[in-house]
């Protein structure tokens, strides 16, 4: 579950999504994974004093300055949140891989394919896939779980992704594997 904070879904904030599809789609492919016994892992931005620890990233995207410590804006929506026991990583860049434990975590889980929900599909989504293919997981990402805030660069990091880097499954396909 990828950064579904409320800076994507609070009308007026400037990542502001304009639609909660992705998120309600997310919440059932959490729902399918928790039921299948599959380990969940959330992740969320958050920057320390100034945004010291984001670079150009954080300078770059102005919006990130409302991510600056616990802020309402970078609460995970509770759709989607976090179970009992399912790790939250705090992070600073794009890909949820850069400069955490994410793929120690899921090597100690001996997980090998990753679901991956969340958004932005072609900031923090297209990066988590990449480097997850690039540290020998499968990436699955759910075409219907996933949102930006404009198509064109939804479906160009779909379509780069398809090709590229992972698969790109329906929603229902995912929920009826995880039913399986």
């Amino acid at each position: 579950m990828v950064d579904l904070m409320r800076a994507y879904f609070e009308p007026g904030a400037e990542l502001y999504l304009g639609s909660r599809a992705c998120l309600e789609s997310a919440a059932r492919v959490l729902a399918a994974a928790r039921s299948a016994g599959v380990p969940v892992i959330h992740t969320r931005v958050a920057f320390g004093p100034g945004g010291v620890d984001g670079g150009l990233f954080f300078r770059k995207v102005a919006p990130l300055r409302h991510l600056v410590g616990d802020t309402p804006l970078g609460a995970l929506m509770p759709e989607a949140g976090p179970g009992s026991g399912e790790p939250v990583i705090v992070k600073q860049y794009a890909s949820a891989f850069f400069g955490t434990a994410l793929a120690s975590t899921l090597n100690v889980l001996r997980v090998d394919t990753l679901v991956i929900a969340g958004v932005s599909t072609s900031g923090c989504v297209r990066a988590t896939a990449v480097d997850a293919i690039q540290h020998g997981f499968v990436p699955i990402v759910v075409r219907q779980a996933v949102g930006d805030r404009d198509p064109r660069p939804h479906e160009a990091a779909l379509f780069d992704i398809q090709a590229k880097y992972g698969e790109v499954w329906e929603e229902a396909d995912v929920l009826a594997r995880l039913r399986a």
